[in-house]
């Protein structure tokens, strides 16, 4: 049996209830005396069962009515602890942010954007997952994370691509090679004949290079290809070669031993973006972690 009963009619009940007085009830609550008479009327019928005995000198709760009573007290904590919940949420007392990132990014911005967060709100958890572009996007789709900073934008009708920031491109070099002690930038079709260390496709770092030197028909075919850019790193820093890589990625990357030159002709840059399920949008916590992701992206920017 559907009853429909609303918050108003409640009070007035738990009023009547504890004061076991319709006149300080009227009184309480607002309203007139036959106006709460008439509610409880309403709500003795709708129940079929007498929730008070009155009569004109006073007024006791029944078996049934006490049982309607921690009931109705019960809900009202539920609903007091429901709201409590949502606003947690929303005020980042509470709630998770799971993200999908670049290696590149997972290694710089995301640590930095993380160490704000926990700051402002340390009840909130994090996680981020490190991977490339195509296993990130499907990590979207299937709601194992928020959401994903990749360089590439996906070519589903399921998900969104957002613009958040780039950086250009810049070769990787030791500083025993003769071109670390040029200060100026260098050409892609300048550098095409070294020795290049690169990753394989389908990475993001290797595609933005084979189409810059494609720009001077110059089919791009590095000596070694790795996966990590720590391994690109070692092999830079023994002389193996050179890598072109991206400016975020080439400070994961930079250590002792190795300078970076920035690259133009074309003066190329790898686009981040924020993907997101089409028509999700996101919680407090993903949201206030975007911005701050965003922010440290500019502050990274050239």
């Amino acid at each position: 049996m559907l009853i429909n009963w609303n918050a108003r009619e409640f009070e007035v009940f738990l009023t009547v209830a504890e004061t076991l007085s319709f006149r300080r009830t009227a009184e309480q609550v607002h309203l007139s005396q036959p106006a709460v008479s008439g509610m409880i009327s309403r709500l003795e019928d709708s129940l079929g069962v007498r929730l008070f005995d009155r009569n004109t000198r006073n007024v006791q709760i029944t078996a049934a009515g006490s049982v309607l009573m921690q009931q109705v007290l019960l809900l009202r904590s539920q609903s007091e602890e429901a709201v409590r919940a949502v606003r947690n949420v929303a005020e980042l007392r509470t709630g998770s942010v799971v993200l999908a990132a670049l290696p590149s990014l997972a290694a710089t911005v995301v640590p930095r954007a993380f160490a704000r967060f926990a700051a402002l709100y340390p009840q909130v958890r994090l996680q981020v997952m490190d991977t490339l572009s195509g296993p990130a996007f499907d990590m979207v789709r299937s709601g194992q994370v928020e959401f994903a900073l990749t360089a590439a934008n996906p070519a589903y009708a399921d998900l969104d691509y957002t613009p958040v920031a780039s950086d250009r491109f810049v070769l990787l070099i030791p500083t025993s090679h003769p071109l670390a002690r040029k200060k100026s930038p260098l050409g892609w079709a300048d550098i095409a004949g070294l020795t290049h260390i690169s990753m394989p496709l389908p990475s993001s770092v290797r595609q933005y290079a084979d189409a810059a030197l494609l720009q001077h028909r110059i089919r791009f075919a590095p000596q070694y290809e790795v996966e990590h850019l720590a391994t690109i790193n070692a092999m830079v820093s023994v002389g193996l070669g050179v890598a072109a890589l991206p400016e975020l990625a080439a400070v994961v990357a930079h250590q002792n031993g190795l300078v970076q030159r920035a690259l133009v002709d074309p003066d190329l840059r790898r686009p981040i973006g924020l993907v997101t399920r089409r028509g999700r949008s996101l919680s407090p916590a993903g949201a206030a972690m975007v911005e701050l992701l965003r922010l440290e992206m500019k502050g990274s920017a050239p």
